[in-house]
């Protein structure tokens, strides 16, 4: 099993295929999200960034 670019220490099943590095879901973002990639479609990455920027967003609502 890879392991995180930035965390040596730390195995993860999350790899970029455009860029070929391995992240741990403390790193977990797309690189060049503004870029084209051929593989955004089937990305992991791509969908857990979008998924964990949904949660984020939703727990910063205040509430009335």
């Amino acid at each position: 099993m890879p392991t995180c670019i930035n965390h040596p220490d730390r195995e993860t099943s999350y790899v970029c295929l455009k860029n070929n590095v391995a992240l741990c879901e403390e790193c977990l973002a797309c690189s060049d999200p503004q870029l084209f990639c051929k593989f955004r479609p089937a990305c992991i990455i791509w969908f857990m960034t979008k998924k964990l920027d949904g949660m984020d967003a939703g727990s910063k609502k205040v509430k009335k």
